[in-house]
């Protein structure tokens, strides 16, 4: 498998939206804090002291995902995408392997993560890696959002 995960260039900022509206349509919708984020991820998400990669198969970007500061050596992961005509080849993993792996090279705290219990297959390989429920608290800016979990790097 040519796969290679590549750091954000605004040239793929279109392909970021396209890859989340894609999966939030299918589950959910997409609600006022995503078109927030994604009409501009470089300033939403880079600008504030986050990062944004992307996975190339054989030249075409195929998925995607974010870390956004939560605080010094805090990060939450989300914007976690793969097309839907690349799922089953592990692209996913791939991506959360290299995001825990980015965490632990920076020294970070921890990862968190938000989710939906809708979404099993994602909460499994999220618990393979390591990840743990933990409180979620009131308030969340996404409705769908019913789950939090944390993985402790350090």
């Amino acid at each position: 498998m040519d796969l290679s995960i590549i750091p954000f260039d605004s040239q793929y900022a279109k392909r970021f939206k396209e890859l989340n509206v894609a999966w939030l349509e299918k589950y959910f919708y997409v609600e006022p804090k995503d078109t927030y984020i994604l009409e501009n991820c470089e300033a939403n998400i880079i600008n504030k002291g986050g990062y944004i990669y992307f996975a190339q198969y054989n030249d075409e970007i195929v998925g995607c995902f974010a870390f956004l500061k939560v605080r010094d050596r805090e990060y939450e992961l989300g914007k976690m995408a793969v097309d839907p005509k690349y799922q089953g080849l592990k692209i996913g993993q791939s991506l959360l392997r290299f995001a825990i792996d980015l965490g632990k090279q920076n020294e970070w705290k921890r990862i968190i993560l938000y989710s939906s219990t809708k979404l099993e297959n994602a909460l499994y390989i999220y618990r393979k890696y390591g990840f743990k429920e933990i409180e979620i608290e009131k308030n969340l800016p996404y409705a769908r959002s019913d789950i939090k979990m944390e993985l402790l790097i350090n």
